[in-house]
């Protein structure tokens, strides 16, 4: 009898103890954890539960799915805050170049809510998005023409003809009533701040755009904005009417941005920051920048505004090099160009940059042409920049790709505070890359070849890419929204 009880309480005991004892979805085993903000740099092992890191440890630990990642980083999933290539397939590249969220901050969408239902349920990564001026402004020019979001609308576009009032033409009272209304709309709906792409909306004076900068400061939003011009006169402008509106500012690609005046470009942000401003600014690791030729940026003058001329611009669709006998043509014809405009020590110093954050830019493919940074952009920034010419270091990289966007929308989005770190309670966004191996191989012959040296990527706990090969039907990706300035 003392014997069955001895056994009873044996067998309670271990079950006790079984029952006790955490269980998880997947553990990611003896990786070199890297984590930005903390400074954490280790090999442990990374235990997630429903989506979230739920603990990270030397000692061992079990779950559902155990992965051996010895001899690779784990870092938080890469943050891209300017990508224009809104569709699951652009956005499968993206996921092999270890993005797990991915944002259309500078054009933005309108109408917002609208746009967030196209993607549901459909993306690998996450996904969010601006209220983009440009967008407003046509809906309010252009009624009945809608465009949710130009850089894949250009077909709908393109039919208002050359130069379309809703991006050229000034705007009255009532107009700018309509336009910031409309802005204020997409505030409500979600939108992670306001887009502004001034070059391309040469309508919009001054001071439309100060009124813009101070509808979004009423409402903590930020404003994302490709400036009116290319120069120090442009960046001074956007930075000026940020001061005197309150507005929180980041400025787009200052790499191209600025072009020869990078580093008095990035002495102006840093000049903002120490007076007080909430400034930041990005780049993208190219000489060459891309975009539309039919847009207002190639209205007539536009090489006082580009410090090129036709031999410097590709049409993609085509491969060639234009003349002055072809521009127009093709310019009427539309289509996305290549521009070669920036020399190779901008972009070092800019890469290297305090504080200034890794952005792609990625256009959309159309027929599986493109620049390559909509696919290379972050395992170019780690292979060429750290591990072959040591630009920056490599944690100070991933700061520029994981914290530091993270960081640059958790005011109006709370749920990033979750984002851009290995942390317990973080969300499972995770890249699992060869530091010895990372590469880009997009080029601009061949613009949408995955890179390389990136096993391993997670989404909300869910592997989109497993094993360098890309999981075609997961589709864990949602979307990220605007939370703080709704009224």
């Amino acid at each position: 009898m003392k014997m069955r009880v001895f056994q009873v309480i044996t067998v309670l005991s271990i079950l006790a103890a079984c029952a006790g004892e955490p269980t998880y979805d997947l553990v990611l085993r003896g990786g070199r954890v890297m984590d930005p903000e903390t400074g954490l740099d280790s090999i442990l092992n990374v235990a997630i539960r429903d989506g979230k890191i739920a603990l990270l440890t030397d000692g061992q630990v079990s779950g559902d799915v155990e992965l051996d990642v010895s001899g690779l980083v784990v870092a938080p999933g890469f943050i891209d805050l300017h990508a224009h290539g809104q569709n699951p397939s652009d956005l499968a590249l993206k996921a092999q170049d270890g993005v797990t969220t991915a944002l259309e901050l500078e054009a933005g969408v309108y109408p917002v809510a609208e746009w967030y239902a196209t993607l549901e349920g459909q993306a690998p990564i996450n996904y969010g998005a601006s209220v983009g001026h440009i967008n407003v402004r046509m809906s309010v020019f252009h009624p009945d023409v809608p465009i949710m979001h130009w850089p894949t609308q250009t077909s709908t576009a393109a039919s208002l003809g050359a130069e379309p009032a809703g991006t050229n033409s000034r705007a009255s009272a009532a107009q700018l009533e309509g336009i910031a209304g409309g802005v204020a709309v997409g505030l409500n709906e979600g939108a992670l701040g306001v887009g502004f792409g001034i070059n391309y909306s040469p309508g919009a004076e001054p001071a439309e755009i100060a009124t813009l900068f101070a509808t979004a400061a009423q409402r903590n939003a930020p404003v994302f904005v490709h400036t009116r011009a290319f120069g120090l006169a442009a960046i001074d402008e956007v930075i000026e009417t940020a001061e005197s509106t309150g507005a929180s500012l980041h400025i787009v690609h200052i790499n191209s941005s600025s072009l020869q005046h990078l580093d008095d470009a990035l002495q102006r942000v840093a000049d903002a920051r120490a007076r007080g401003m909430d400034v930041t600014t990005e780049t993208y690791p190219y000489t060459a920048a891309s975009t539309r030729l039919e847009s207002a940026m190639f209205n007539p003058g536009w090489q006082d505004n580009l410090p090129i001329d036709y031999q410097d611009i590709e049409f993609v669709s085509t491969g060639e090099r234009l003349t002055a006998e072809t521009f127009d043509t093709r310019r009427a014809e539309g289509g996305w160009i290549i521009l070669y405009m920036m020399q190779d020590e901008h972009i070092d110093r800019a890469v290297a940059g305090d504080g200034v954050i890794i952005a792609s830019d990625g256009v959309p493919f159309v027929d599986g042409k493109g620049h390559p940074r909509g696919a290379g952009t972050y395992a170019r920034v780690l292979g060429h920049y750290v591990r072959e010419r040591q630009v920056i270091p490599l944690m100070d990289a991933l700061s520029k790709m994981t914290l530091l966007p993270a960081r640059r929308l958790e005011t109006i989005a709370p749920t990033m505070r979750s984002k851009g770190r290995v942390q317990e309670g973080a969300d499972a966004d995770l890249t699992i890359f060869d530091a010895e191996t990372i590469l880009d191989r997009a080029t601009f012959a061949e613009p949408t070849l995955p890179s390389a040296g990136i096993p391993h990527v997670i989404v909300g706990g869910t592997f989109v890419v497993r094993d360098g090969n890309l999981i075609e039907t997961a589709r864990p990706g949602v979307g990220i929204r605007g939370e703080g300035n709704r009224q």
